[in-house]
């Protein structure tokens, strides 16, 4: 079962179970559609994998399983992400 985490784990942007903005990769690294657009370019800085939009937990479901309140907050080190971003972003996700 997904988590649904709270937060984009670089620029810390609030992402609750109903946004539309919440982004995640097959490991379910959390970022914000922003941040996969405009600075990942769709390779996750944790697994080189691509993203897809979070679903959201059905809220009927809510009270027997709740979602994570644990924040990860790890600002991508540029530098390092470069040589990785150059490396996947012309790969399709399905082929990296």
């Amino acid at each position: 079962m997904l988590a649904i985490r709270p937060t984009c784990e670089h620029c810390n942007k609030l992402l609750p179970n109903e946004s539309e903005e919440a982004m995640i990769c097959s490991f379910e690294c959390t970022y914000c559609i922003d941040c996969v657009t405009t600075i990942l370019h769709n390779v996750c800085p944790n697994c080189g994998g691509g993203f897809t939009l979070r679903p959201t937990r059905p809220t009927h479901y809510l009270e027997k399983y709740p979602v994570s309140t644990e924040i990860v907050h790890k600002p991508i080190d540029m530098d390092s992400f470069s040589k990785l971003v150059e490396r996947y972003r012309h790969i399709d996700v399905r082929e990296r």
